[in-house]
């Protein structure tokens, strides 16, 4: 089963936050200097602001964020130390997202969707051009 690396799936999955934060530091560190006058009090808020959004969309998305394994038969779902594994007529959709080269896979009875990376690098035209949801039939 093809799986992608554990040093690009925690990056993926904890760049909202760093950036976030990065952003929240830069902004206590604008204000501290610059404070006293209203355009270091402005973009200390910008910065605070564009860290809150970050901090927001991670606290949406980290949780739908697993590890996933593919292989010609099973598709496992690696969440926790928890391995659950699904056979392919149990997959409703995958959907590729081509520009953070990411999938969404939607299961058949299960509420919510998984986002997964790939296991290599996807080709550029591919991605741009690949936007539709592919439906997955039992027997295919």
């Amino acid at each position: 089963m093809k799986e992608a690396s554990l040093v690009k799936f925690y990056f993926a999955k904890y760049f909202l936050l760093v950036f976030g934060v990065l952003q929240w530091l830069v902004s206590g560190l604008t204000f501290f200097r610059q404070g006293h006058n209203t355009k270091g009090q402005f973009s200390a808020f910008i910065f605070f602001t564009t860290g809150l959004l970050f901090v927001s969309f991670f606290l949406l998305l980290a949780n739908k964020f697993k590890r996933v394994a593919i292989g010609k038969k099973k598709v496992a779902v690696i969440d926790h130390h928890k391995t659950y594994t699904y056979e392919w007529p149990e997959i409703k959709s995958i959907h590729f997202i081509p520009f953070v080269n990411m999938y969404r896979m939607k299961i058949r009875g299960k509420k919510g969707k998984i986002y997964f990376l790939p296991s290599e690098s996807t080709v550029a035209i591919y991605g741009l051009f690949h936007t539709g949801e592919i439906e997955l039939k039992a027997g295919k």
